[in-house]
């Protein structure tokens, strides 16, 4: 039987003795939920926070106030920054992070299916913006984003899936 990408993370995470620190936006709870409806994530998952507003990611996230201002929340800066944010504040191995726009409708000049996914670790800092079609509903979006987080994350811990 195949493993799914989050039943691939809490098993390689546990096999390395690693954790991973979580920051939503977009997916408001959503990825850290897929995360812990794996047996043994008690293991690796060290925390998760939903930061939907800019005032909790520059609080809880350590985000820069000036990065928000000359890139938007929904950047490629910010989804780094709040990976980062995570792994930080959870003492975590990794930090995942999503920030986009579940629609419907553009908001700050970003289509609805915007998203970019944060990912920082052991030598890795990068974000990964995949495609979403805009003609998704909110749910739909939310959705795709955390199956686009969970998959990019697994490609980081395992790249022959590329």
């Amino acid at each position: 039987m195949e493993m799914n990408d989050a039943e691939f993370i809490v098993s390689e995470l546990t096999k390395r003795g690693e954790s991973i620190g979580v920051a939503e936006s977009i997916t408001g709870g959503h990825l850290s939920g897929a995360l812990i409806d794996i047996a043994g994530a008690s293991n690796i998952f060290a925390g998760g926070i939903v930061a939907y507003s800019n005032l909790l990611k520059i609080s809880d996230l350590k985000v820069s106030p000036e990065l928000l201002d000359e890139f938007g929340a929904v950047s490629i800066e910010v989804a780094q920054a709040m990976a980062l944010g995570a792994k930080d504040k959870f003492a975590a191995t990794w930090g995942l992070s999503t920030t986009g726009v579940a629609g419907p409708g553009p908001h700050n000049g970003r289509e609805a299916g915007t998203l970019w996914i944060g990912i920082a670790g052991p030598g890795v800092l990068t974000a990964i913006n995949p495609a979403i079609s805009s003609e998704l509903n909110r749910n739909q979006v939310r959705s795709e984003s955390v199956a686009g987080a969970l998959m990019a994350f697994a490609r980081i811990l395992n790249p022959r899936t590329n």
